[in-house]
């Protein structure tokens, strides 16, 4: 699997793996998109974000884009920031590429950046974000009430993070579970990452 900055040459896949997958954006303020001129225009926007650095998510074996995610909130004074806007096409859900997409994020973020706070945000009522957060080793701290007006709706926002001190343990954890010998002919995972020590 490879990240990649995201640029203009990945609308084509990006807008290929987001056909068919309108239920994927409705936790997003963005999308579903009704024409490729749309979608073209938001990923320009993404693109275009300062201090906001995102990559397209590159399964190999997929040969074209199948998502994106990014940093964003970034506090370099206090050395914490946030994995977020992340859309992940239903090609990548649930896969070995979408998890080792967010441990090469949270690793590079810890131990080459030096952050010492990671943060999943999510709303409270995206039950597959929620999931995904306690899978990935991220402590629960809380709710905002009515933090957020997405798509006309008022949210409150699930706050979760990583900090420092525990991503070794979990680093052990992702490496565990990311190892070839942990997956079957048909890529399915013999232990579930909150096991894999």
């Amino acid at each position: 699997m490879v990240l990649e900055p995201l640029t203009a040459a990945h609308v084509d896949g990006l807008w290929e793996a987001a056909q068919g997958a309108d239920p994927s954006w409705a936790h997003l303020r963005f999308g579903p998109f009704c024409s490729k001129q749309a979608f073209s225009e938001i990923v320009a926007e993404l693109m275009g974000r300062k201090g906001q650095p995102f990559w397209a998510v590159c399964p190999r074996e997929a040969g074209a884009p199948q998502g994106w995610l990014s940093y964003c909130d970034i506090y370099q004074a206090d050395q914490a920031m946030e994995i977020g806007q992340i859309w992940f096409s239903p090609a990548l859900q649930r896969t070995r590429a979408a998890t080792e997409a967010i441990y090469l994020l949270l690793d590079h973020a810890f131990g080459d950046l030096g952050y010492r706070r990671l943060v999943w945000r999510c709303s409270a009522n995206n039950i597959a974000s929620l999931n995904a957060a306690k899978r990935f080793g991220f402590q629960a701290e809380g709710r905002w009430r009515a933090g957020v007006l997405i798509k006309g709706e008022v949210r409150d926002v699930a706050w979760h993070a990583i900090l420092d001190e525990e991503w070794p343990a979990r680093r052990t954890a992702f490496e565990a579970w990311l190892d070839p010998a942990n997956f079957d002919s048909a890529a399915r995972a013999f232990r579930p990452l909150e096991r894999a020590t």
